[in-house]
């Protein structure tokens, strides 16, 4: 059984990081739309399904699997939650989070034309959730300490 949720956590974690990605550059591409132009209507449409349909549940997803990963792990009587690693990887995931959670203001934000934010500042928030990732992988495959 552990396999198959390490994989299905696996799958979550791709679905969540995709979203992760694609909306910071919506969110660029809306800075450029004119308010209550087609072309904002639709950018709102767009970066609330995502949110919704995708980022949200996927986020769920990853945490639930990860968490039962975690506690069904080989390390000790306490899963992996004994391992150094784990917990600066936990550091990371909630990072992360709290990123989507600012993903999720900014969503709201634009959906009420009160975006308070430039192209660039989302060009440079685009790039947050591949250095966290990276983090993330690397503490999850190498197990450093």
């Amino acid at each position: 059984m552990y396999q198959w949720v390490k994989a299905f956590h696996i799958i979550a974690v791709i679905a969540w990081m995709a979203g992760m990605l694609y909306l910071p550059r919506l969110f660029v591409y809306h800075c450029m739309a004119e308010k209550g132009s087609v072309q904002s209507e639709t950018f709102k449409v767009m970066e609330r399904r995502l949110l919704r349909a995708i980022i949200n549940p996927a986020m769920i997803a990853t945490w639930v699997l990860g968490l039962w990963l975690a506690w069904h792990g080989p390390d000790s009587r306490y899963g992996w939650f004994a391992s150094g690693w784990l917990g600066a990887k936990l550091v990371l995931v909630l990072a992360l989070s709290a990123l989507h959670g600012f993903f999720a203001r900014w969503v709201k934000d634009f959906g009420a034309d009160n975006n308070r934010h430039s192209r660039k500042f989302y060009r440079v928030i685009n790039e947050v959730p591949t250095v966290l990732v990276i983090g993330i992988v690397i503490l999850a495959v190498v197990k450093p300490f």
